[in-house]
């Protein structure tokens, strides 16, 4: 009997055990058979986005199995699993995934500072970034990147993705051209995907995650996102051969880059806690603001906005890498909408009677011409060829020119893919021409003089009503139509000629 007791309480301890198990592996994961630590499915950021962002450090056999303790039966039912809460907005999920080092100096406090007195312009930033911030803080999770880095266009463009720079940098992460290229953003007359939400976020976490490579530390990568890797690693091997630290604060750098963490610091730290620093922040849910939206047709982008039922300016937010009033889908396939706004897209479009959808087409420049000239070649007035195509004043549309004209009514075909993809504009400065006179030489032709002038013969004969083949008698006037600086150049030089003073010879 005693030995059937034994038996019993042995088997007892032995199920409780198991159900002890269960509950810490439910709370915080699995543990798979190799020894690495399983995120549960119900486990949300910030461990889920911490622990993608750090090195995950195996286990051993026997720390995985922690001695337990059995509970008394009456404690059974007071013991409960506490799921953690998923965050209740966007703004405290990225608080849980700040994963990077904090910096802690007088130019966080001055950027602090500078925000804290300015309640209005963090307000309207942060409004902005409604539209974007899910799926960039989706992408920093997915990749384990720290989440704080969904703040940087706070610091790059205050979430603007028409924001152009001086030296010529776009969009909300600030690419320049050459970067935008070495990362595969596409840049063309009809489209620049420096500032496409998804393909610029895509390049910036891509960037972002070389440097982190290359540099081990992610305030100098952020240094050489803003500065350069070239220009980083310079400066940290310059501190080396001195036998100095080479960590972000040590580093000789411009004032631009020495304000640029301390710049995000001082935003983590306002998200973080934004009544200490008199800010108020927007509700922005936690879940997706837009979805993508196949097209298969070019349309133009008032009636996409139209279809949708979207207000122009927004539509115009969530797809602002397209910088035409026609949406040429071989080369942008899909487009962003409101969340709620893509299935009534998509009906509307279904059920669109309303005749062509595009009423823009591409024009290929036949030879280099005035814009006046191409102008009259495809109907439009000058004004508004210059105006969709962006012609500045004083020059000349080249051969091969990609041109936004309209479409006629009984075009049924779209741009192709060749085009969409890689039309460009090229443009020269126009060459003023002016009436010249010179006399010709002995044994000039009009084949001499053209060679002496740099024009063609044609040019010249067409010019005096002679043949290409003709000679010119010497002193005879020769009429030429020259660029106005060279003409300036040459009648110059023959009233110097002629104002020269005569040399007497001493006696």
């Amino acid at each position: 009997m005693n030995l059937l007791k034994v038996s019993c309480l042995a088997s007892l301890l032995w199920l409780t055990g198991c159900a002890t198990t269960a509950v810490n592996n439910d709370q915080g994961g699995a543990t798979a058979p190799d020894g690495l630590r399983l995120q549960s499915s119900r486990e949300i950021a910030p461990t889920a986005s911490a622990a993608a962002a750090r090195p995950i450090v195996e286990q051993s056999a026997t720390d995985a199995r922690t001695p337990l303790t059995p509970i008394a039966s009456q404690q059974t039912s007071s013991r409960t699993v506490v799921a953690m809460a998923p965050p209740a907005d966007l703004w405290e999920r990225i608080r849980r995934g700040y994963a990077m080092p904090d910096l802690d100096s007088d130019l966080v406090r001055d950027r602090e500072q500078w925000y804290t007195t300015r309640p209005d312009y963090i307000f309207r930033m942060t409004e902005r970034s409604k539209k974007y911030l899910f799926h960039i803080v989706e992408e920093l999770e997915l990749r384990g990147m720290p989440t704080e880095l969904a703040l940087l266009p706070f610091i790059e463009s205050a979430f603007n993705p028409q924001a152009v720079s001086g030296a010529k940098a776009a969009g909300m992460w600030q690419f320049m051209p050459a970067t935008g290229k070495y990362f595969e953003l596409k840049q063309n007359a009809f489209r620049d995907d420096r500032r496409d939400v998804l393909a610029s976020t895509r390049a910036a976490l891509d960037y972002l995650q070389k440097l982190y490579g290359m540099f081990g530390d992610w305030h100098l990568a952020l240094a050489a996102y803003n500065w350069g890797e070239g220009s980083v690693g310079r400066a940290i091997a310059k501190n080396k051969r001195a036998g100095l630290d080479a960590g972000y604060t040590d580093l000789n750098m411009p004032m631009e880059t020495r304000f640029y963490v301390p710049k995000l610091q001082a935003v983590k730290n306002i998200v973080a806690a934004p009544d200490a620093f008199n800010s108020k922040l927007p509700l922005i849910e936690n879940h997706p603001y837009f979805q993508t939206v196949t097209i298969r047709r070019d349309i133009d982008v008032t009636l996409a906005a139209k279809l949708a039922e979207v207000q122009l300016d927004d539509f115009k937010a969530l797809n602002p890498s397209i910088n035409k009033p026609v949406i040429m889908a071989a080369g942008t396939p899909q487009i962003l909408l409101p969340w709620d706004n893509a299935a009534i897209f998509q009906s509307n479009l279904e059920g669109y009677s309303g005749g062509r959808l595009a009423s823009w087409t591409v024009w290929i420049a036949p030879a280099t011409m005035r814009p006046a000239d191409a102008a009259k070649r495809v109907g439009m007035s000058e004004a508004e060829l210059r105006s969709v195509n962006n012609i500045p004043p004083r020059v000349v549309i080249r051969a091969g020119s990609n041109l936004l004209v309209p479409r006629s009514a009984h075009m049924e075909h779209d741009v192709t893919e060749k085009v969409a993809d890689n039309g460009q504009i090229s443009l020269a400065p126009e060459v003023v021409l002016k009436r010249t006179v010179v006399k010709a030489g002995k044994s000039d032709s009009v084949a001499s003089v053209a060679r002496k002038y740099k024009t063609t013969a044609a040019n010249v004969a067409q010019w005096n009503k002679v043949g290409t083949a003709a000679n010119f008698k010497p002193g005879q006037q020769v009429v030429l139509f020259l660029p106005a600086k060279a003409a300036g150049a040459k009648s110059a030089m023959a009233k110097g000629k002629r104002a020269a003073p005569t040399r007497v010879a001493k006696r």
